[in-house]
Formats: C-alpha cells, structure tokens, sequence
C-alpha cells in the first residue's frame, strides 16, 4: 500500500490507497464491457478476477469495496441482470479453512468475507444474486484427511451467513477426490461443484470406472446439493494436454476441448481452458450451439474495432498555450488535413465498441494462429535506384566523388596484383601498335621488369622503349609485322618476367636489315 506512482515524493499510505482504489474503479468499469462483449456472441457466464481489488483482503492494508466502488459494480450488476448473465468468483488456493495454522485460517476468513462483499455490491436480482456463488478447494490434507475435515467443520461454523449462502466446493487433482466431498456437502448443505477433469486424476480406485458411470450414478446426490439451497447447478469441464501422461503432466489444462461432457439441460457449464472464449467458440461451431454463427475469423493482423491514431500536422507558428478549445480545433484541423490528402478518415469508435469485433464480428482464430493478434513485422523493401534527372547538385556532386574513390579503389587492386589493363600501359602509343588489330604490349625490357619487381609505380612511371619520329614514320615490313604479331600479349602474369621459352625466342629474333643483305 506504500507504493505510489510518483516515486519523486515520500512513502504514503493515503496516497497508495488512492492509487489502488483507482486501479479498483476502473476494473469495475470494465465488467460492463465484458459482459456485453460475451451476450454479443453468445456467452453468458463470467467469473469475477479475485484480483480486481489489490490488497483488499491484506491483514494489514487490507479495506472494503463499499464506499468508493458501490456504484460501478452496481451498475455492473444491472447490466449483468439485463442480459441474464452468470456471475461467480473463484478464491486463490491458499484460502483454505482445513488448515492447521491459525494465520492461515484468518487469511481465509477475510479473503471469504472481501468476496462475499464484491459479490453482494452487484445488487443482482434474488435468483441471479443466489447464483453468484463462491468456488472454493478443500485445499492440504495436511497428513490426516480426517482431522483436516474436522477443522473444516469447525471453521465453517465461523462463517458469517453472507459467506456460507455463497460458498461452495469443488474436487481438485491434488488430493480431494468427488467420492472424499459429496458426504461432507451433504453433511454441512453446501452445493458440490462437479469437475469433470479433476475426476479423471483423482478418484477413488474401489468404485467402478467405465468412462462416466460412477459420475454418472452421482448425478442425483450432486444435483441435490444444489436444489436445497436453490442455486442453479454448475460444473467445470477441462481437458488435459495431449502429450500429458502421468498425473502431474495432466493437471494442466490444454488451451481447447474437443468435445462436451454429459450436461443436464438445468445446469450451467463452464469451460476452463487456456484460450478462454476462443476453447468456446470451437465448441461451438464444432456442435452447432446457439450463437456459432455470431462470429467470424479474424484478418490477420488488421484491426476494424479501433481509433486510428490521427497525426498532427506540423507547426511552423509557435506553440500556444494549450487548452481545451485549442486542443478541439487542432483535432478538428488535422482530420480537415488527412481526409483532404486522404479522403474520409474512420471517425471515432465510442468506449463501449472498441474491441467487439467489428460488424463482421471477427473475434475468433484458429487453433495455433494467436499471431494474428499480434502487428505484422516491418517489411524493409530495397531501395529504388535513384533517378539522375531528379538528384539535387549536392547529390550528384557526391556521386562524382564516390565514383573517383571506387575507381581508385580498383586501380589501386590491380597493381597490387601485378595485373595491368592494357589502356593504362600502352598510354602512349608504339610503332607496332598503330597498325596491329589488337592492342599489344612492348617487349620487357630491364626497365619494365624494374617496374614489376621493383617498388610499385604508377602506370604513368613505367618506362617504354624509345623510339623516335622517323620509326614511327617508317611503315613496318612483312616480316617485322609478323613477328610482332606472333609476340605473346601477356607477357607479365603476377609480377613476374615471361616464360623461359619466349625469352629463348626473342633473344633469336633479329631486326637488321644487313643480315637480309648477307643472306641474299
């Protein structure tokens, strides 16, 4: 209870009682949204949260519901008495009035009576308010099942009236078995709560157990329970989990049931299963019960029973004080702007449709598919190539740069591999290559070979043979022509000299002109 909101000030418990009757108020609110949402498609039984009021039953910062929150619970109640809706609440486990320690037993007691209260301030019809009951679990053996039913006894003669014309028990999987309650219900006129889950797990081994037939022979006793203190009977149907095995795997409940246990037609059901109204929508449509064609399946991820958010415009002028009139016509300005660009905008959903479903009444998804609910992931879509044409000069300048650097970048790759393009060695044009078809390389010479091996140069630093204006005049003869032709193209591969067989041929090949004399 000293625990606030506003951590900047000193502990308080005035002002963290507030704040937990705040929290109170507006649980209480919304009891009326949910039972409309149930009577919509076809629900009308709801258990009350234990939870709604924090601390209500504390020993110490324990308080009582009425002043502060009679009104919204009653009218909670006259909506529940409108529709014709079930109400009941369900005690946590540790309420228990077998127990063997005193502290535990007025635990007991004041969670029973803060029940009770929430349960009488709904201000329910007669025949609705008798069938707002209280559904509680024997709790511990404590060792002796026998003395733990005497202080049952003993402690249930405590009990206020409120809480004794509301209470009622159930059989669990623990411990207390239906055969171990039915003659103590009978005994102390308290209705017995059927589970029929419970049963498969806990029983009593000497009866007989074909399916349902010892339940089924229990029927009369059970009902009975119910019809002395004219309370309409209920029970509880669960399902273990299909993996389950042993006894302790099939306590837990599965998220949906596949079928229906035998029901008299006079008593209520309900089903407890981990996916809630969406267990009872599969039951219904798998049995064609009254209300399966009030819903449909949901879009996923699209959501048709909210408020949109609506985006304020920008502000260029500076801001205003803002004030109730001021805050309206902004509102009033921004969907003025949104349906202009957009067109007609979705108007506002009132409190009480949010979240019914729609007019579709989409509120149900398959086994497996809880994903729906949940906002689709951002997509992240490449990146359109960018239009020249449309690019500002700051764009296109640094454009222009990022293409320098990427083809300095693959300058610079090259000469690390000892590969040159053929553009930037021959830049300055030879005899040889002005008539050859294809570009050629020069012969390597010392200098070139200094070039590869040596430190690396630019392809501008590279020396050249020398030639001068009256080769490059002279026209090539027949035989030159094709021996320069027939000289490899690659003569240097990964920084190093050519092949020992060009080499052998090159230092053979003669370009004097009197060696042609001598041999004629």
């Amino acid at each position: 209870m000293k625990n606030r909101p506003d951590k900047e000030q000193p502990a308080d418990i005035a002002r963290g009682q507030a704040f937990v009757e705040s929290l109170g108020k507006a649980n209480a609110k919304d009891i009326v949204k949910m039972l409309r949402w149930n009577d919509r498609y076809g629900i009308k039984f709801l258990r009350l949260s234990s939870e709604m009021f924090p601390f209500a039953s504390h020993l110490e910062y324990g308080y009582k519901l009425a002043p502060f929150v009679s009104e919204e619970l009653a009218k909670a109640g006259r909506v529940a008495a409108e529709l014709g809706h079930r109400l009941t609440t369900h005690p946590g486990q540790y309420t228990q009035l077998g127990s063997p320690r005193k502290q535990v037993i007025d635990s007991a007691l004041r969670d029973l009576d803060y029940h009770a209260e929430l349960l009488s301030l709904l201000k329910l019809p007669p025949q609705q308010n008798r069938d707002a009951v209280m559904v509680l679990h024997l709790g511990g053996v404590f060792g002796d099942k026998a003395a733990t039913l005497d202080r049952f006894r003993e402690n249930y003669a405590k009990l206020p009236p409120g809480v004794k014309d509301r209470l009622v028990l159930e059989n669990d999987d623990v411990s207390w078995s239906v055969h171990d309650l039915l003659p103590l219900c009978e005994a102390l006129n308290i209705p017995m709560v059927l589970d029929f889950h419970h049963n498969n797990i806990i029983f009593d081994s000497d009866k007989i157990r074909e399916g349902t037939k010892d339940i089924m022979d229990l029927y009369p006793r059970i009902l009975a329970t119910w019809k002395r203190k004219n309370i309409t009977p209920k029970m509880h149907y669960s399902e273990p989990t299909p993996s389950a095995i042993t006894g302790r795997q099939r306590r837990k409940h599965n998220p949906r049931v596949a079928t229906l246990p035998p029901c008299p037609p006079d008593m209520d059901l309900m089903i407890e299963a981990k996916d809630k109204e969406q267990a009872v929508f599969e039951l219904m449509r798998i049995f064609k019960l009254p209300g399966y064609d009030t819903f449909n399946d949901i879009i996923p991820h699209v959501r048709k029973d909210d408020n949109k958010p609506i985006k304020m415009p920008k502000k260029k002028t500076p801001r205003k004080k803002k004030t109730v009139k001021n805050e309206d016509e902004d509102l009033q300005a921004a969907e003025e702007a949104i349906e202009a660009e957009e067109g007609p905008i979705q108007k506002t959903i009132t409190g009480e449709e949010v979240g019914m479903g729609g007019p579709e009444g989409r509120v149900y998804w398959p086994p497996g598919m809880e994903h729906w609910l949940r906002p689709m992931k951002k997509v992240i879509k490449p990146k359109a190539a960018k239009d020249e044409t449309k690019l500002t000069p700051t764009q296109k300048k640094k454009a222009v740069v990022e293409a320098a650097k990427e083809g300095v970048k693959i300058e610079e790759e090259v000469e690390t591999n000892g590969i040159k393009e053929e553009a930037s060695v021959a830049a300055t044009p030879t005899p040889a290559s002005k008539k050859a078809k294809a570009p050629t390389k020069p012969t390597p010479n010392a200098a070139t070979k200094k070039a590869v091996n040596g430190p690396k140069k630019s392809a501008k630093n590279v020396s050249r043979p020398s030639t001068s204006e009256d080769d490059a005049d002279e026209p090539l003869s027949e035989f030159e022509e094709k021996e320069e032709t027939d000289i490899p193209k690659k003569r240097i591969t990964n920084g190093t000299a050519a092949t020992k067989r060009h080499s052998v041929r090159a230092k053979k090949m003669s370009y004097a002109e009197h060696d042609e004399d001598e041999v004629e």
